[in-house]
């Protein structure tokens, strides 16, 4: 009965009264009707609080008939050993008859986690992961990586990842990546979203990992070091580091990748190849480089040059080509430099641009004046194909040799053309369709293979256009342009057409390069004769052709490359 203005204790706050009450009648032994043990610790307990705080007890007590006022004794499952067992059953009771639960460390959590998993009582699982979550730092990632795996923690297993790609190189140096399966150090090596500002982080950690036990280790070495990006190693520590490891020099496997990464310095990357292409957050990033080009209406000239990273969408200027105001020039990237020849009206000028010292350079200029060409990169030499000279299409093909400075003569085309479609792939030249010598566009394509030095017809493009722009990717040709909404592809292996995407609009002389395993179109003219600032990328992996951010200005017969450039420029 209550007394004067004493107010009623009604809902939560009665709830916890009983809660309370029933804990002590726990503790001093009052009326409980089961004895739950673990170890050599019984725990008496009222059969009514354990059915109303866990699904195992509930479903328990509800298939046994014990006689009323028996005592009945449960022997809980010593599945964390005795003594581990023992503590985590006293903090799910303490939950259970809600008198507060207080956890310290990381192991005590996971053993409560799982014994309140086992015995259903979510709310305690629940806390036990948040809990786990608040304590997750770079030093005990691994091991509550294992915990979210074990109990299907979604969150925690989340936040462990990226923990573990935003402190790799923290991460690698603890015992526990050293007693990683293969199986989860490959995975880890090959995450394009791993944190490290420099390879050679990546590459001392797997080496970490098989000197641990290397008898039993030194067949991992291959798989390993193929999720290393050894191209992008500082050539001196690459010489000094793992070429002289012993390790690497007693493995035959590894040879190959030690042979491609050689070739990538001194003959300049692949942009294909993913070894090649940094990591998401490293402090390099592949950047399109958007140069020169026409106005909107093709009466300007423009002498812009600009960078366009993808993965922040940002755009940074870079120096524009010293008086370099033309138009209709080939472009093309070597050893992360990039070069701009010919151009409207008949330039044998050549140019340029150190991404190392962040400047134009002029060097040393093509034997004949030429526009409406294009350049490519087989070997690690320079190639200047085809064109137009004001008055007859160009059947010559010009050499350029990086190291000397020089370009020579190499083997004619089979057929003169200009504004063809050109790209190296699987170490061949492909020049695809354009405008012949009587103005027509055609169909052919001439490859020449540099290890025989000649040029051969394969199978026919299924159109016959000018105006054309072809990349590689993986072994594959793509190919844009003419006017045409369409992007195929040819694979050279097989010499074979098809037809892989259709873009949203025709479009003409636009630029074309593979940044990020994805190939972008920027700019062009469109079937009105305009320049457009329209980007798409097309995706070989899913097929999607996606609409991008919009040029900084309207261009076309514009030049488009990809390098490599430090993010802090």
């Amino acid at each position: 009965m209550l007394e004067g203005n004493e107010a009623p204790c009604t809902g939560s706050c009665h709830a916890q009264r009983v809660l309370q009450t029933l804990n002590a009648y726990r503790q001093s032994g009052t009326l409980t009707d089961v004895v739950l043990r673990a170890g050599c610790r019984d725990f008496p307990c009222h059969r009514a609080a354990l059915s109303a705080g866990s699904t195992y007890f509930r479903s328990l007590f509800a298939a046994g008939r014990p006689e009323r006022g028996l005592a009945v004794v449960l022997v809980v499952p010593e599945t964390l050993g005795p003594a581990a067992t023992a503590a985590a059953l006293s903090v799910v009771l303490d939950y259970v008859y809600g008198a507060g639960v207080r956890l310290c460390a990381e192991d005590e959590a996971a053993a409560v986690l799982a014994l309140a998993g086992r015995l259903g009582v979510e709310g305690l699982r629940e806390a036990c992961a948040r809990f786990l979550e608040s304590r997750l730092r770079a030093a005990n990632s691994l091991a509550l990586r294992r915990v979210a795996t074990a109990f299907s923690l979604a969150s925690l297993a989340e936040r462990c990842g990226r923990v573990l790609r935003q402190a790799f190189t923290e991460v690698a140096r603890h015992a526990d990546f050293l007693e990683l399966a293969p199986d989860e150090v490959a995975a880890l090596l090959a995450d394009q979203a791993l944190g490290v500002a420099r390879e050679e982080a990546v590459f001392e950690a797997a080496m970490r990992w098989v000197r641990h036990d290397a008898p039993a280790r030194r067949g991992q070495l291959r798989r390993l070091l193929e999720h290393v990006r050894l191209p992008l190693l500082a050539p001196d520590y690459f010489l000094e580091k793992v070429e002289a490891d012993e390790l690497l020099r007693a493995c035959g496997e590894c040879r190959p990748l030690l042979l491609e990464a050689r070739a990538c310095f001194i003959l300049g990357r692949e942009a294909s190849a993913l070894r090649a292409r940094p990591r998401r957050f490293m402090d390099l990033a592949e950047v399109i480089v958007v140069i020169g080009g026409c106005d909107r209406k093709g009466l300007l000239k423009l002498p812009f040059a600009d960078a366009y990273h993808p993965e922040s969408r940002r755009w940074t200027p870079l120096p524009s080509l010293p008086g370099y105001r033309r138009s209709e020039f080939a472009t093309c990237a070597l050893r992360n430099d990039i070069y701009v020849s010919g151009g409207h009206i008949n330039s044998r000028d050549v140019w340029m641009f150190s991404s190392h010292l962040h400047t134009w350079i002029k060097v040393a200029s093509l034997h004949k004046g030429r526009w409406r060409h294009k350049m490519a990169v087989v070997q690690g030499q320079l190639f200047a194909v085809g064109g137009f000279d004001g008055l007859q299409r160009l059947c010559s093909v010009e050499r350029y040799d990086p190291f000397s400075n020089t370009w020579a003569p190499a083997v004619s085309l089979l057929e003169a053309v200009s504004s063809a479609a050109v790209a190296s792939c699987a170490g061949q030249l492909y020049v695809i369709g354009g405008a012949g010598q009587a103005g027509i566009s055609t169909d052919k394509v001439q490859c020449f293979d540099p290890k025989e030095d000649r040029w051969s017809l394969r199978s026919p493009a299924p159109f016959s256009q000018r105006c054309l722009e072809a990349v590689s990717l993986e072994d594959t040709i793509y190919v844009v342009g003419g006017l045409m909404s369409k992007i195929f592809t040819y694979n050279p292996g097989t010499d074979v057409w098809r037809e892989a995407a259709v873009l949203p609009n025709p479009v003409e002389s636009c630029g074309m390069t593979v940044c990020d395993g994805k190939v972008h179109i920027l700019g062009g003219r469109d079937d009105h004769g305009e320049s457009t600032n329209k980007v798409f990328t097309f995706d070989p992996s899913s097929g999607q052709v996606e609409a991008q951010p919009s040029l900084q200005r309207y261009t076309s017969s514009h030049g488009c490359v990809t390098i490599v450039q430090s993010l802090g420029r």
